[in-house]
């Protein structure tokens, strides 16, 4: 049974530098993301605030292996009892066999990836649920009306929540705000620092607004409109032109 959907953000960091959200329904709710090692007290805060515990998480869903939003995956299943669902994509990062790769997007991904933070090594998890390929899981079993799908581009393995409202929580497909992102200019999309393959993303975000989304959270900053998202889509369209004709 399903019923209406709230989307909390859970600051993990504040002023929505690094962001997890809570998909609170009727039966439950579903967390995305886990956010960075050792910050299950701020997922906690938020449970007490709504008059919740770690028991009302029925289910984790990791939207791609950054340790920003996976790093603590471990500890909140152990704390919550809840399945953690992720894509095949990422899962060799999820077990911490191999590295990630960054691809900055600017000066700020290249000068951040020499601090050494976004590589650091976190407490390796198997997903319980791992989606393959294509393969979408419906949410209607955790008491939302929503579904968890592939949107490849950020990483390979890079996940999105949408919800039948319209509400889409797309990890780092896109971010807004300055630096790692929040702060000011949240209202403003633009790429986080990292990205595999920009055209992917352009695509993805533009079947998402296709298919009825309308307000994108995302882990840095935001939440955003679709118009604002899909000037983000053209802004990627543009870049990837030019690049093409280099």
């Amino acid at each position: 049974m399903t019923g209406p959907t709230e989307v909390v953000r859970i600051p993990i960091l504040p002023l929505g530098l690094v962001n997890a959200h809570l998909v609170v329904g009727a039966a439950g709710a579903v967390l995305v993301d886990a956010g960075l090692p050792d910050t299950e007290r701020a997922v906690e805060k938020v449970l007490r605030f709504r008059g919740m515990n770690w028991s009302d998480i029925r289910l984790i869903v990791i939207t791609h292996a950054h340790i920003d939003h996976a790093g603590n995956a471990a500890r909140l299943r152990e704390l919550t009892g809840a399945p953690v669902c992720a894509h095949e994509g990422d899962a060799q990062h999820y077990r911490q066999r191999e590295r990630m790769t960054f691809c900055a997007t600017g000066t700020f991904g290249r000068l951040f990836f020499r601090t050494g933070l976004i590589q650091r090594a976190y407490t390796p998890f198997e997903p319980d649920l791992l989606l393959k390929g294509e393969e979408v899981l419906d949410l209607a079993p955790y008491g939302i009306a929503g579904r968890v799908l592939p949107t490849p581009g950020h990483t390979c393995g890079s996940l999105s929540v949408v919800l039948h409202d319209g509400q889409a929580l797309v990890g780092d497909l896109v971010s807004s705000g300055v630096l790692l992102g929040g702060i000011v200019m949240t209202g403003t999309s633009k790429s986080p620092p990292f990205e595999d393959d920009p055209h992917q993303v352009a695509d993805e975000l533009e079947r998402l607004s296709s298919d009825g989304s309308t307000t994108f959270y995302m882990g840095h900053g935001g939440p955003l409109p679709k118009a604002e998202v899909l000037r983000h889509v053209g802004r990627l369209r543009t870049t990837s032109r030019r690049q093409g004709l280099n």
